[in-house]
């Protein structure tokens, strides 16, 4: 029997009148720390996304017309040779960085992946994104029910909040038609629900859309085509209000010295 943790309550006085630091966003409104399904349509260039987004962290560009924090990236691309991946490499970009490192094997959950997780970190300490190309490869239970799926995926979960970095799986979504992006994740809902942000990716005739909802930012949609071997933002990003409540409120405490 596990030991019994012992409960702590915490007031909503004391909830409210904590400064809370600002959300960090790795990329701007979509990628932040902790962990992140992005599950695609087969064959729709999840892959050639997922690498250009790797490659804009890694160098500090920008990501379908958002800002990115700049720092290390580990790409485990367990679906590939280091052939196709120069490949790529060459057709998104002239200039690679020594931020973005790659590997084709690594552990499965529960069987060492998290100790690879955290090598990473200490050999790079400004990890900011690992990318696990696809969640399948580390896979270590057959089970289908709800429970399984969360319990195996909470693991990561919890150590990316440890750590302080994205983790992003990659995923494919079932052949099926909903009105709900979210219900097109392949698995059940163990997945979605323990993930902190969903990217689903889907055709819509020649071009496609990137639905992201999530914890950490408002959710998004947006329309995208290729162009040879990028993705593009068809439409302009809208502008968001800040929400400067919270910070009226952190500023006023510290003037009262509350």
């Amino acid at each position: 029997m596990a030991e019994r943790k012992k409960l702590e309550l915490i007031s909503s006085v004391e909830i409210m009148n904590t400064p809370m630091k600002k959300q960090r966003f790795i990329v701007d409104g979509m990628i932040y720390p902790g962990l992140h399904i992005l599950s695609g349509d087969p064959k729709i260039g999840k892959s050639w996304m997922m690498l250009d987004m790797c490659l804009a962290v890694a160098k500090g560009e920008s990501f379908l017309g958002r800002k990115t924090e700049q720092g290390q990236v580990v790409y485990m691309a367990l679906e590939d040779t280091f052939v196709s991946l120069q490949s790529r490499m060459y057709e998104l970009t002239d200039e690679p960085s020594e931020n973005l490192s790659f590997a084709l094997i690594v552990n499965s959950i529960g069987s060492g992946l998290e100790e690879d997780l955290q090598e990473c970190k200490n050999q790079f300490p400004n990890l900011k994104l690992v990318v696990i190309d696809t969640l399948q490869k580390i896979r270590n239970t057959i089970d289908t029910k709800y429970g399984a799926d969360y319990r195996e995926l909470s693991a990561l979960k919890s150590l990316a909040d440890s750590i302080g970095i994205a983790i992003v799986l990659v995923h494919h979504n079932r052949k099926a038609h909903d009105s709900n992006p979210n219900n097109l994740i392949s698995g059940t809902n163990g997945i979605a629900g323990c993930a902190d942000g969903l990217l689903v990716f889907t055709r819509n005739s020649e071009n496609a859309k990137l639905h992201i909802s999530g914890r950490g930012a408002p959710s998004l949609e947006l329309n995208l085509k290729r162009e040879k071997a990028k993705w593009i933002l068809l439409d302009d990003t809208p502008d968001t209000k800040p929400d400067i409540f919270s910070f009226m409120i952190h500023d006023f405490m510290l003037e009262k010295n509350l």
